[in-house]
């Protein structure tokens, strides 16, 4: 599986190890916003053995038009850690190609989010607003639960780096999936914390407790990779991560 990387902060980085540790993908190359590292290769720079001397190799946004990028370089999959901005760049050239889209950014406008799903009756395109595995499996079965026990009283939690100025996109989405007022969520800002969202389901006599913790940003690598290996080769469409989770909660 061929893969183009959008983005390459912190995140970015992460997610770009995890793939070039992959025996499942391989990373064609990196846009990033800056000509910093301009042409250098990812295994280079991350210190990290490829399978290839134009693996991974580093371009700024502005080298390519996406037709001139997905000419030179073509790929099977986009995965997208840059900025809301840039699916509208390169989502048609994308779509055309058939190339599927997975795009992590927290929030999209309503226009993006309507273009997206225009894409997506060319291609297959997952959005997630946090891509790891866990939160998305937490997400899944506090959603159950609030079905089995509406009755509950429901508590959010999320914890960040001291340096996050906003609610985290994942609480709200949290919210949002079950029904609470985003101002109702309780946000913690301390040193270094990646991530930590805790949901608390409040029964009369007992009390269920979901948390998931990203203990580093290589847990968006992971949940990245998954999301791709499970859209590449499938039917057009608008996927979220619990559209690709929920075939594994059939355990007969």
């Amino acid at each position: 599986m061929k893969v183009g990387l959008f983005g390459f902060g912190r995140a970015g980085k992460a997610v770009a190890t995890v793939l070039l540790q992959s025996e499942e993908a391989h990373l064609c190359w990196v846009i990033r916003k800056s000509k910093v590292l301009q042409h250098r290769s990812v295994p280079e720079f991350l210190g990290i053995k490829g399978d290839g001397d134009e693996q991974g190799l580093i371009f700024p946004k502005d080298e390519w038009t996406p037709e001139q990028l997905f000419d030179k370089y073509p790929v099977d999959v986009v995965i997208d850690f840059s900025s809301a901005k840039a699916v509208l760049s390169y989502g048609e050239e994308a779509a055309k190609r058939g190339i599927a889209i997975v795009t992590t950014i927290s929030t999209y406008p309503a226009e993006t989010v309507a273009f997206l799903k225009g894409l997506s009756r060319k291609t297959r395109v997952l959005w997630s607003p946090n891509i790891t595995i866990g939160i998305n499996f937490l997400m899944l079965t506090a959603k159950i639960l609030k079905t089995i026990a509406p009755y509950t009283d429901i508590e959010v939690i999320e914890e960040h780096f001291k340096n996050k100025k906003e609610v985290s996109g994942t609480a709200r989405k949290i919210s949002e999936l079950l029904c609470l007022r985003d101002i109702d969520i309780k946000s913690v800002r301390a040193g270094g914390i990646v991530g930590r969202h805790e949901i608390i389901f409040g029964f009369p006599f007992q009390t269920v407790r979901l948390i998931h913790e990203s203990i580093t940003r290589e847990a968006f690598g992971n949940g990245a990779l998954f999301a791709a290996k499970s859209i590449v080769d499938g039917k057009n469409g608008f996927y979220s991560m619990e559209d690709v989770l929920i075939p594994y909660f059939n355990l007969k």
